[in-house]
């Protein structure tokens, strides 16, 4: 059976060890790609919902989310230059707005906002691991371990603020036929 800190220790000694860069595969690539392109709709998304909602909590939640997707998408644009990988087009940004001229009818609640945030966090995190588990190179895996950190971090701050303000989607919950009655 593997041991982590042995599996861990290996990835670390590749670091040091001079292990020959071999160029991207195409796995590895599209996954750079795609994540980037994910990220940089996500930073247009919560630009939407910093300009559309007038809750607090929410608006710090999108700024932080917004901060932790521009500082992804940099991070991975400048090591995709530097790997000669094309960018993918990126939408442009959005401009300010006052929420209060939005017609309600136009605009989303704020709980479709924060589920939209946690929809966006959930499809990064599975980006990652995807993109991870094709991964060879070490450099690539590293980004990608940071990248699921900082995500599923995030998604914790995320999830606590959807339970606090009952915008929290839970499924219907599950009792077997036959269970007994819990009181």
């Amino acid at each position: 059976m593997s041991n982590p800190f042995e599996a861990a220790w290996n990835t670390l000694k590749t670091l040091v060890d001079d292990e020959p860069k071999n160029p991207l595969h195409v796995g590895e690539v599209t996954g750079v790609w795609t994540y980037l392109a994910v990220i940089n709709e996500a930073i247009r998304y919560e630009e939407i919902g910093l300009n559309t909602t007038t809750d607090n909590d929410l608006k710090e939640l999108l700024k932080d989310a917004k901060k932790l997707c521009e500082s992804q998408s940099q991070r991975l644009s400048d090591f995709m230059q530097k790997e000669g990988i094309p960018l993918p087009p990126s939408p442009p940004k959005k401009p300010i707005s006052d929420s209060n001229e939005i017609p309600l009818g136009s605009k989303l609640t704020d709980d479709e906002i924060a589920n939209g945030v946690s929809l966006k966090i959930a499809t990064a995190a599975v980006e990652c691991a995807m993109a991870n588990s094709q991964t060879i190179r070490t450099d690539v895996g590293i980004i990608w371990t940071e990248f699921y950190t900082e995500m599923l971090t995030f998604g914790a701050t995320t999830k606590t603020l959807l339970r606090k303000r009952g915008w929290l989607k839970v499924p219907p919950y599950y009792s077997p036929p036959g269970l007994p009655k819990q009181n």
